[in-house]
């Protein structure tokens, strides 16, 4: 069971990058995922994920819950049959002109086959199944967008979090060999008698923890690669690879913040309206318990009776009916009228869930958009910052060589120019899953009609 392919947009945030994945058929049915881009992994998540396959199954358990409940509409066809045998048979007594006699009825054996069509014409509960079919459909429509869109969220997230850790392996190779050149400069000085022993002693110090934070890095990586597996339904055991180009997600990091807050977007408020609907079709259904219930049927039987059993159907007696069946209710110990101010209740506290559902995204909204722009400003702060330690850096190592700043000097701006680079990938990560955040919150995170296969 797959579902469809679908073309999902990310409203402005994921585009469509030109780099092309290359598939390859793994030990399952599921191909291995290399080179893969953002939307790509999206879209296979949006097949293979549990989850997602789990609302679209409740989908197909809910329509046939709606074609079970609106079957009752269809003629109801039904036929019996019964056999018996009297072990004694009745006797009744018979008064002729004044005497007494006895006579048996019935025969010893008997059998009777009824063929029976009964039709609704008139019922509340029918009423309410017809009335309530379109808001159950779109129910679980919601739950399975609202669940797309949770995998679209996360999937992005976990994206951009292992492109940020690789970049930080990057940076963190590039400042190991540098470390290692200093290193083995500073010895060379200090076996020459250029240099004490402490320039020599704080090189291997900033190496070996230049070491162990790339350890720590590439252990963590392997985390979130799981954690992605998990994410998109991969096969744990496959490999996978990723395509990234740093420029291209730098250009996605903008977000037009004059868009407006509309509720209607959000699928969690679309899905308490839709409880709502089926609550005012549910205080109807209560109201409808006042009136009659009608119904019409049609029989045909074959009766069969005979004291001998070989002898049983060897003649039969049919009849037929037709007529109508009128269910008049007129008290329910005030049953009905309970239930119908219950109902009314309801109604009143979905009332009030929507408007703390709508305090809650204007809260959630806030947040995001005060993240997003801090998050903006801190990665702009630290693209600067970045520039501006590449200068130091260069300049003070210029100064060391010739003998102008100490060792010292330089191990503060090689720690300077480390922190800045991994500060302006924690910022970029952190501007980018704030701008998911604000588009979760603003409800423009779509994707594409989700179906079965069948």
């Amino acid at each position: 069971m797959k579902i469809s392919k679908s073309f999902f947009v990310l409203l402005g945030f994921i585009p469509l990058l030109t780099s092309q994945s290359l598939f390859a058929q793994g030990s399952g049915q599921n191909p291995i995922l290399r080179n893969a881009t953002l939307p790509q992994l999206v879209e296979y998540a949006l097949e293979n994920k549990p989850e997602v396959k789990q609302a679209l199954i409740d989908e197909e358990i809910g329509e046939r819950d709606i074609n079970s409940a609106l079957s009752g509409w269809l003629p109801q066809i039904s036929a019996n049959a019964t056999l018996n045998h009297n072990l004694k048979q009745q006797v009744s007594p018979l008064n002729m002109g004044g005497e007494i006699s006895y006579i048996t009825l019935g025969t010893k054996n008997s059998s009777g086959i009824t063929l029976q069509a009964d039709q609704q014409i008139l019922n509340a509960g029918l009423i309410q199944a017809s009335k309530s079919a379109k808001f159950y459909r779109e129910q679980y429509d919601l739950n399975t967008e609202n669940e797309a869109i949770s995998t679209v969220v996360e999937v992005s997230k976990a994206y951009y979090d292992i492109l940020t850790s690789q970049e930080q392996l990057e940076i963190l190779a590039e400042n190991i060999s540098r470390l290692e050149k200093q290193f083995q400069d500073s010895r060379a000085q200090f076996e020459v008698g250029l240099v004490d022993k402490t320039d020599f002693q704080r090189a291997q110090i900033s190496l070996s923890n230049a070491r162990a934070d790339l350890k720590r890095t590439e252990e963590l990586l392997k985390y979130k690669y799981a954690f992605l597996k998990s994410l998109i339904g991969y096969e744990a055991d496959n490999e996978i690879s990723l395509s990234f180009n740093g420029q291209e997600m730098e250009q996605q990091i903008l977000l037009d913040t004059t868009d407006m807050l509309n509720y209607q977007n959000r699928v969690e408020y679309r899905q308490l309206q839709t409880q709502k609907q089926l609550q005012q079709i549910n205080t109807s259904y209560n109201k409808l318990q006042f009136l009659p219930s009608l119904s019409g049927f049609i029989n045909y039987s074959w009766a069969y009776n005979n004291d001998e059993f070989s002898n049983l159907y060897n003649q039969s007696f049919p009849g037929s009916v037709v007529g109508l069946r009128l269910s008049i209710p007129i008290f329910s110990g005030m049953r009905r009228i309970q239930e119908i101010k219950r109902s009314q209740l309801m109604e009143e506290r979905l009332d009030l869930d929507l408007e703390n559902t709508r305090n809650q995204i204007s809260s959630q909204y806030e947040l995001a958009m005060a993240s997003y722009r801090s998050n903006l400003n801190d990665w702009r702060t630290a693209r600067e910052n970045v520039e501006i330690s590449e200068e130091v850096y260069n300049t003070i190592k210029l100064q060391y060589d010739e003998g102008i700043k100490t060792y010292l000097d330089l191990m503060t701006a090689e720690t300077d120019l480390r922190t800045t680079q991994l500060n302006y990938l924690n910022a970029l990560y952190s501007v980018l899953s704030s701008k998911l955040d604000v588009k979760q919150a603003l409800g423009t995170i779509s994707i594409g009609t989700l179906s079965l296969n069948q």
